[in-house]
């Protein structure tokens, strides 16, 4: 390959279409769309039925009439979006991009129009047609651009964003699949491809004008004393836009998402033409492998490269972007700082460090010293775990291989570091035993590192960086997880949502602190008897649902008890299982003990190479198809596992609960934001004192929250007992009773030993103390019976977890980073 700089100056990616042209005499306020009205609407989605879809009203399908209802909803979108753009630009504000693997956005067109406050225009538009317009929204698919939490909480701060005109990009991956849609085949976990992209998104918006050329492999040569990159590959990033819309629709944001490209002299027609068709589009193949899927499975070499190129192209793509921005209304980009903010979702785009140094020095000039110190000014690092699993580390070999540049520069990094702070302890550096830590990489070129809890960041202070704590003492600090009422209570629960406007009229969706004044009524019965038929009416939406989609039928009567979220063993659905087990073998001895009904719901997915959670997904349905067959028990105790959680299902789920499962192990859960959505509802919680759990116990109080288990000193002091696991379980009786019924195969009796190696864990090493927990997490569900009998009591206790949640609003995490780490004001 012939020798070049591996710049990026000059590769912008600009196909002869997609040359701006010049153009004169356009007055874009003519162009502004009069105030809406029913019919206005009415108008607007005929003529896209027509115009846009290419159907009519009598021939229209629900997909006509989701594309031509999700056109003319956003195309009152379109001018806050405008609007937002040039007031950016014209008073030169400063902007926030904020970097991140996954962005759950969910459905977009009940939230958009819910945020333009179009709502019930639309609806009352809908309804003289004969439509219902939550039916038509449930055709839209919902992006699988996400695993969990992470992903959610970075759409909600991006629309709080967007609610408070903080200027700000959202920058990610347009994945065609993203991850896996989750099946069960006799209760085991199978995975397909998610197929969201199957048809066009009225939503996106795809820019040719912003593409970048993404480098990889090859060597480094010296010239002249410089270091020149001599690059192997190269895939180009396609921008594709989305229009984030602020809540009142005064100001929008966007979410740029890129797909991976091959440039196109990367096809061979010649090997094409001679019938060798896969050989010609190898290369094609090779670059949409980067945008295909979320989290490659990385157990193999193959995916841990991938996974490696995922993040860079993600990372190279968003930065070259950022600076091209820049540069078109400045010159000196030493004045970066003043009007950029980077915020890295996490250790995935911390290779954001090297490449911004990198574009500093090779495309602009500046030498290393300078160009680290404008890096670690703009960059901002939000942790989210203390697995080590989660921080990861990439052998030195596969980052020299794949990005010989970055690694060159991370080693001078470290150097930096040590020469102005002294040698780094192993456990904190960031090149260790032949890898790269990439939590440390990030700590280091970032000017805050922020955990997501108050626990966890003191655990980020004592356990996790404690020497990075003492050489950067003001550098972490904490800014707790927070969600966007909008999505979570005005459109998952509009009942809810209505009562509380009703009790304490409008406004509280962008001042969550407002529903304090909703404890004034938790001791009125008129009150309480509504908002129990609020709860109820969720419940059917839940029931109706399941039997619809799933063919599942549950009782709406009983007590609904969640549990959703990832299926990790720290996150304890095992715990979960097991107290379900042992409470099918106490109704199984005594069915008329005067029983709770419950029923038992769990969601979420298995990481495809985790055994273990795939194990505990089967056990979970393995348990099902016996407890709600058993003719004892299935008016007393049903468990329900719907397959391939999402956004959409949690909009569902949430709402309906009363009961909100919050087991962590303590000491190991970041925050959580399902624990948040959860409360907000009114559901009450069961939890240990982990992550975010801490601060909802401070502020709904003691009395209405279900505290069990050990404490996170509790936890480290009985890892280091011998034979804690052992010991746990022969002292409780109902461990070793579930314990028995599970080796024995009553719940795989086609497969008895089925969960040998789970039950040998269990009493053999029991890492995450579900043994030691147990007895504790089953007296406080005891305490949830008896608390659940008395209804108005309960009730009131849901009211009053409502009252208290403003804290947990991510309109206030953004004005928080908005203040400590991005140094940002509104642009309203």
């Amino acid at each position: 390959m012939r020798k070049t700089r591996a710049n990026n100056r000059g590769f912008t990616v600009r196909g002869p279409m997609s040359e701006r042209l010049q153009v004169h005499n356009v007055d874009t306020d003519a162009l502004e769309l009069p105030e809406i009205t029913a019919e206005g609407f009415r108008t607007s989605l005929l003529h896209h039925l027509q115009y846009s879809v290419g159907s009519d009203p009598e021939h229209a399908s629900k997909f006509d009439w989701r594309i031509a209802l999700s056109y003319a909803v956003r195309d009152r979108a379109i001018s806050p979006w405008f609007r937002a753009t040039r007031t950016t630009w014209d008073t030169d504000h400063k902007r926030v991009y904020y970097l991140s693997m996954e962005f759950l956005t969910g459905r977009l067109l009940e939230d958009t129009a819910i945020n333009l406050g179009i709502f019930t225009i639309v609806n009352e538009a809908l309804t003289s047609l004969g439509l219902d317009f939550h039916d038509i929204a449930e055709d839209e698919p919902d992006p699988a651009l996400g695993n969990g939490g992470l992903g959610r909480l970075a759409a909600c701060y991006l629309e709080s964003t967007a609610t408070l005109a903080c200027p700000a990009y959202g920058y990610g991956i347009r994945y065609e699949h993203g991850l896996f849609k989750q099946g069960f085949d006799h209760g085991v976990q199978i995975e397909t491809p998610e197929d969201w992209q199957a048809n066009d998104s009225p939503w996106n918006f795809t820019r040719p004008e912003a593409a970048y050329r993404v480098l990889f492999g090859g060597h480094l040569e010296e010239e002249n004393g410089a270091t020149i990159w001599v690059p192997e590959q190269h895939v180009v990033a396609e921008s594709h836009d989305t229009p984030i819309v602020g809540y009142g629709g005064n100001w929008a944001n966007t979410l740029r998402l890129w797909a991976a490209k091959p440039s196109a002299k990367y096809f061979d027609l010649n090997q094409f033409n001679a019938g060798h068709l896969a050989r010609a589009s190898f290369a094609e193949a090779l670059a949409r492998s980067l945008s295909r899927v979320l989290y490659p499975n990385d157990t193999t070499d193959t995916g841990k490269e991938l996974r490696l190129r995922q993040e860079y192209f993600l990372t190279s793509a968003s930065v070259q972007d950022i600076l091209r921005r820049f540069l078109a209304t400045h010159d000196d980009l030493r004045k970066l700082p003043d009007f950029a903010a980077i915020q890295m979702n996490d250790t995935h785009p911390a290779i954001a460090g090297p490449e911004l140094i990198r574009l500093l020095i090779d495309d602009h000039g500046f030498e290393f010293e300078t160009a680290a110190d404008i890096a670690t000014q703009v960059l901002g690092y939000t942790n989210h775990t203390l697995l080590p699993e989660a921080l990861e580390r990439w052998s030195v070999d596969l980052m020299r291989h794949v990005l010989p540049r970055h690694m060159d520069l991370i080693e001078k990094i470290q150097h930096r570091e040590i020469e102005l702070h002294g040698p780094l302890e192993p456990a904190t550096a960031i090149l260790d035993n032949g890898h790269v830590n990439m939590g440390s990489l990030a700590f280091l070129t970032s000017h805050r590192v922020n955990g997501v809890s108050a626990l966890h960041t003191d655990l980020i202070r004592s356990d996790l960086f404690p020497d990075f704590n003492e050489r950067h003492p003001e550098r972490i600090l904490n800014v707790t997880n927070g969600v966007t009422p909008r999505r979570w209570l005005k459109l998952a629960n509009p009942d809810l949502a209505a009562l509380i406007t009703e009790a304490i009229g409008e406004e509280w969706e962008t001042d969550l602190d407002r529903l304090t004044q909703l404890a004034e009524y938790a001791d009125n019965d008129d009150f309480l008897t509504v908002f129990g038929e609020t709860k109820h009416a969720a419940k059917n939406r839940l029931a109706d649902w399941l039997n619809h989609h799933h063919d599942i039928d549950i009782p709406v009567t009983g007590l609904f008890d969640v549990q959703v979220k990832r299926i990790h063993e720290y996150k304890r659905q095992l715990l979960n299982i097991f107290w379900t087990i042992a409470r099918w073998q106490r109704i199984k001895r005594d069915p008329s003990a005067g029983w709770v009904p419950r029923v038992k719901l769990f969601g979420g997915k298995a990481a495809q190479s985790y055994v273990m959670a795939k194990d505990i997904i089967r056990l979970i349905n393995d348990v099902a198809a016996v407890v709600n067959n058993d003719p004892d028990t299935k008016d007393l105790l049903q468990v329900v596992f719907p397959p391939n959680y999402n956004v959409s299902m949690a909009e569902k789920l949430i709402p309906a609960a009363d009961l909100s499962e919050q087991i962590s192990t303590a000491g190991m859960e970041a925050s959580g934001t399902g624990n948040m959505k959860f409360a907000l509802n009114g559901a009450l919680t069961i939890g240990t004192l982990d992550g975010a759990n801490v601060e909802i116990r401070e502020k709904v109080g003691a009395e209405n929250f279900f505290l069990f288990g050990l404490t996170t000193e509790e936890v480290a002091q009985r890892r280091e007992e011998p034979g804690h696991s052992r010991a746990a379980i022969e002292a409780s009786q109902p461990m070793r009773d579930i314990l028995q019924a599970v080796a024995e195969g009553t719940f795989s009796p086609d497969e008895p030993h089925r969960y040998g190696n789970l039950v040998d864990s269990m009493w053999n090493s029991d890492w995450f103390l579900v043994a030691s927990d147990f007895d504790s997490y089953d007296e406080a569900q005891t305490r949830v019976d008896e608390a659940y009998q008395d209804t108005r009591a309960w009730q009131k206790a849901s009211v009053l977890n409502i009252a208290n949640m403003g804290y947990f609003s991510s309109d206030r995490s953004v004005r928080e980073y908005m203040a400590k780490i991005w140094n940002i004001d509104s642009a309203l």
